[in-house]
């Protein structure tokens, strides 16, 4: 349904990422409290990210880092399948993951 989407954005290697409202609220409640609130962040580390890799275990998994106020960076974990990207997780992190270096800033 439309209206569970709680955002979509493109991303700069042309693909776009939705996020459900029930899958935030895992990723809130579950994975990374410290997200909640944090949903324009997440969304603007994908569109308007500082660095884009490729995960060294998961070629179609790619991490998104944007340097942040808050943290030091902010990653958002996406995987593109059949040329449609969905949030994996996001979180607050101090450093950037080995992986292929994709595009940056």
């Amino acid at each position: 349904m439309l209206d569970d989407i709680l955002f979509e954005t493109q991303t700069p290697l042309g693909f776009s990422v939705r996020v459900t409202r029930n899958y935030w609220e895992i990723i809130t409640s579950t994975k990374h409290p410290i997200m909640f609130g944090k949903e324009e962040l997440v969304e603007n580390t994908i569109s308007n990210p500082d660095e884009i890799r490729r995960s060294s275990k998961d070629d179609t998994v790619f991490l998104f880092y944007k340097r942040s106020e808050d943290y030091r960076f902010v990653c958002a974990v996406v995987k593109r399948l059949n040329g449609d990207g969905f949030l994996i997780t996001a979180y607050p992190t101090n450093s950037i993951k080995l992986g292929e270096q994709l595009w940056t800033k």
